[in-house]
């Protein structure tokens, strides 16, 4: 049951306080996730490659794909130190975890932990983010710099995320920048190619599609959604660098994607994204657990995955700061045209 609510609710560095206890690594809970959710990896992939009826094949394929999702929540809790953190054997298994998935660990610390540092922050460099410009930048702007901005937010740009917010971004543009440091992004381009190649070139382009690239699209596609409507919803609010604070923008920029407990389970509770804000150190099996425990996180801003709700999301293009809330174009195109 919920404890009773305080008369005063805690806020700032009390309500980051508060959270300490449930960030705590259980290494056997752990572990049985990351072995369990490997075991059943393979095992669907395996399905892809018995010869059965063209629908079982693609079930197979997209039970992969979102257990490539899980996955991918089990390497992101790693990174954060959330999980498994002292192991040696851990930290080589998840660098490797990281290659299949597009996600060098060097990338991935670097630019996501700039987004947890700056999460709903104007003004400032969206490292690790999808980029988000007020109403009034967007209008001075120049063509080419608002082609840009759009194609980034862009609903296609989303959906084929195995190629520009994985392959592109994670890899291909980290590593030209900066080779030395981010090596790991040429060894996972090289080892996507070489495993397309082998495998078309001995099993065939239809063993590739099923058991490779679909499993790995629907994953980057769902995983590209995912940290998009997170942190781009409705509600959501944006803050300049005078009002900004880390836990109002946890609370007040980052989403509770309500899904049911299958979805839940195969996203890593990756919905409680307000409470991996307030405290990334939790492992994703204690988020639920935390948010019961503290009534400061039992009425966050939702959002969730019915198509309409993922229409409304995708329609938010720029902050509109006389308004307070997330635009579309039609609100820029009209104030422009007045």
């Amino acid at each position: 049951m919920r404890a009773a609510t305080r008369k005063l609710p805690r806020s700032g560095k009390e309500l980051i306080l508060s959270t300490r206890e449930f960030a705590s690594d259980d290494t056997l809970r752990s572990w049985w996730c990351v072995w369990s959710t490997l075991g059943l990896l393979v095992a669907a992939l395996a399905g892809t490659l018995v010869r059965l009826p063209f629908p079982a094949t693609l079930a197979f394929s997209v039970l992969a794909g979102l257990l490539t999702v899980r996955l991918f929540v089990l390497f992101h809790d790693h990174q954060h130190r959330a999980i498994l953190h002292r192991s040696r054997f851990a930290a080589a298994l998840m660098w490797c975890v990281g290659l299949h998935l597009l996600s060098p660990s060097s990338v991935w610390r670097s630019s996501h932990d700039h987004h947890h540092k700056h999460n709903s922050r104007l003004g400032g460099a969206h490292i690790g983010s999808f980029p988000v410009m007020t109403k009034a930048q967007y209008l001075r702007s120049s063509r080419r710099d608002r082609f840009r901005y759009l194609l980034a937010r862009h609903p296609l740009t989303i959906l084929f995320g195995y190629f520009t917010v994985f392959l592109s971004g994670m890899c291909v543009q980290p590593f030209l920048r900066e080779p030395r440091e981010h090596f790991d992004g040429l060894v996972a381009i090289l080892l996507h190619a070489t495993v397309a190649v082998l495998v078309t070139s001995f099993l065939g382009w239809q063993v590739f599609l099923f058991t490779v690239f679909l499993p790995q699209f629907l994953a980057s596609a769902l995983g590209s959604y995912l940290f998009y409507a997170q942190h781009n919803f409705p509600t959501v609010t944006f803050h300049s660098r005078g009002g900004w604070a880390y836990e109002i923008a946890a609370m007040e920029s980052s989403s509770f994607l309500r899904t049911g407990p299958l979805m839940a389970w195969f996203t890593g509770n990756i919905g409680y994204h307000h409470v991996h804000h307030l405290n990334a150190r939790i492992p994703f099996y204690r988020l639920p657990e935390a948010k019961e425990a503290i009534p400061e996180l039992w009425r966050p801003k939702t959002t969730s995955l019915r198509p309409m709700e993922v229409v409304r999301c995708l329609r938010l293009k720029v902050w509109d700061g006389d308004a307070k809330r997330m635009v579309g174009l039609a609100e820029c195109r009209t104030r422009r045209a007045g």
